[in-house]
C-alpha cells in the first residue's frame, strides 16, 4: 500500500490562471472542471470558475486548486502553508526558480545554505509561498 500527498490551492477567482501558470512552469496537463461544467452553479458569476482543477507532470510534480465560492469563508492566511519543491540538481531547481519568480516577492534569494546546496523562498503573483531547494544529505 502506497499513499501520495498533493497540494491543494484554495483562491478567490484566481485558481484558472494560477493553475495555468504553474503549468508554464512545470509543463505536463491541466485539468479544470468549472461550477458550470459541475452542474454547481450557486451563483451565476462564479460559473466559470474552477470547482476543481490540477496540474501534472511527467517529472512527478501534482498540483491541485479550486476557486472557493463567494458564500463560503475564505482567508489565505499569512504563513499558513508553504509549497516545498525539492530537486535533486541544482540546475533543475534554478529552472523553476527562474519561471516561478516572474511577478514574485523574493522572501530568501535562491543561494547556497548550511543545510543546502541551494535554497530560496519567493511568494509567488498569486500569493502562494514556495520554498525550492536541492535534496542535501540531511534533508534528504
Amino acid at each position: 500500500m502506497s499513499v501520495k500527498s498533493v497540494t491543494h490551492l484554495n483562491f478567490r477567482g484566481d485558481a484558472r490562471p494560477a493553475l495555468e501558470f504553474y503549468r508554464s512552469v512545470f509543463g505536463g496537463e491541466l485539468t479544470a472542471v468549472t461550477y458550470e461544467d459541475a452542474g454547481n452553479v450557486r451563483n451565476p458569476a462564479e460559473a466559470d470558475q474552477v470547482m476543481w482543477g490540477q496540474v501534472i507532470a511527467g517529472d512527478g510534480f501534482h498540483v491541485m486548486a479550486y476557486d472557493v465560492p463567494a458564500g463560503m469563508p475564505w482567508d489565505r492566511g499569512e504563513n499558513s502553508f508553504f509549497v516545498s519543491l525539492r530537486g535533486e540538481t541544482a540546475e533543475e531547481v534554478t529552472t523553476y526558480w527562474e519561471k516561478l519568480s516572474a511577478g514574485a516577492t523574493v522572501a530568501r534569494p535562491l543561494a547556497p545554505a548550511e543545510w543546502a546546496p541551494l535554497y530560496g523562498m519567493l511568494t509567488d503573483r498569486f500569493g502562494v509561498v514556495w520554498v525550492l531547494d536541492v535534496v542535501s544529505e540531511y534533508s534528504g
